[in-house]
């Protein structure tokens, strides 16, 4: 807001300061060319009836200014005067350029924010006894939604979830992520095991994807004490105990990334690990184990695992998400999705 403010009194400053400038210099119109100025800074912030009004301005200080130093009929006097006339309308033009242009972002925007709702659905913040907790941040500055992709569902198998990434960025991303979600919404309740699961979704992605691309994700399925996994070329998740340790669950044998499923015949492995009482695990994609802070150091998140303490899940997770955004001093060059779950004490 301070910076828009400058920006809208920057014009008149400029002027102010071109006049102090000629009345200094005495009888002379060497600087009542940049009044010209006025106009243009104004068509950066302003609109078309601004403008216009802040060229306004510049002529009659022109003229003033010229008056009182008895050159208004000067040659030159002549030539600023028709080149701020130029500049303002072509400042003018400038802005409602700038103004359609606005308008055409902020219908994207919503649009970008509905297919938001559409992909990345609200999730349970309750499943059984879990509570979940969500974070995404977009890579995109004027984006809400990428290619990080997460989804919760409680199924008669169980409460199933998946997180995943997909290669690339930009509407293709978000269409790929679209059918990956889809399939597994269906999937997640058909399928008996969590590797049929994978399958349904190789298969699917095998339709749409060319050879090169690929989505890392990772699928889970929580049970009494304990949850099974099976890994896509996706990074690991971080257990936390109620005593605040915290481990990486490497799996034993990490499977191909979806949509490569040809270059290896063999399926990805499921494995268990320890998820009890007072436990919580974090998922995370890519852009959260690899945002780099100014000396090229990516986040250290197992040290920072002491935020996934806090009482409230989702508190504890925009505490995590507010260091890492600080870590990295800016917005993240890639999307970083986490998912918290914990589960509670009976």
């Amino acid at each position: 807001m301070r910076s828009l403010r400058a920006l809208r009194w920057l014009p008149f400053a400029v002027m102010l300061c071109v006049a102090v400038l000629d009345v200094l210099a005495g009888r002379s119109l060497m600087f009542l060319p940049l009044l010209t100025l006025g106009p243009a800074f104004a068509s950066l912030s302003g609109g078309v009836r601004r403008t216009s009004a802040v060229g306004a301005v510049a002529l009659a200080i022109c003229l003033f200014l010229a008056s009182y130093n008895n050159l208004v009929l000067h040659w030159q006097n002549n030539l600023t005067v028709v080149s701020i006339a130029g500049v303002t309308l072509a400042s003018m033009l400038a802005a409602r350029l700038r103004l359609e242009r606005e308008r055409e972002l902020a219908s994207v925007r919503q649009v970008a924010e509905a297919a938001q709702r559409v992909l990345l659905r609200p999730v349970p913040r309750r499943a059984g006894d879990l509570q979940v907790a969500l974070s995404y941040t977009s890579a995109a500055a004027e984006a809400q939604i990428g290619g990080d992709l997460y989804e919760v569902v409680t199924t008669p198998h169980g409460v199933r979830l998946l997180i995943g990434d997909v290669q690339g960025k930009g509407l293709a991303a978000v269409e790929t992520a679209a059918w990956v979600l889809g399939a597994f919404r269906e999937a997640a309740y058909d399928e008996a095991e969590l590797t049929d699961i994978g399958e349904r979704l190789e298969v699917s992605l095998t339709r749409h994807l060319d050879d090169e691309q690929f989505v890392t994700a990772t699928v889970a399925e929580v049970h009494a004490g304990e949850m099974t996994l099976v890994h896509f070329g996706h990074p690991p998740p971080l257990l936390i105990r109620p005593d605040g340790t915290c481990t990486t669950m490497d799996p034993p044998e990490q499977g191909l990334p979806l949509g490569l499923g040809t270059l290896d015949a063999s399926a990805a492995k499921p494995h268990r690990i320890p998820f009890g009482e007072g436990d919580r695990i974090l998922f995370v994609t890519d852009g959260v184990i690899e945002a780099r802070n100014a000396a090229g150091e990516f986040y250290p998140l197992t040290d920072r695992a002491g935020f996934l303490t806090l009482p409230d899940p989702q508190a504890a997770l925009d505490a995590l998400r507010a260091d890492l955004v600080e870590h990295a001093g800016g917005p993240l060059l890639d999307d970083a999705a986490m998912l918290l779950l914990h589960r509670r004490c009976s």
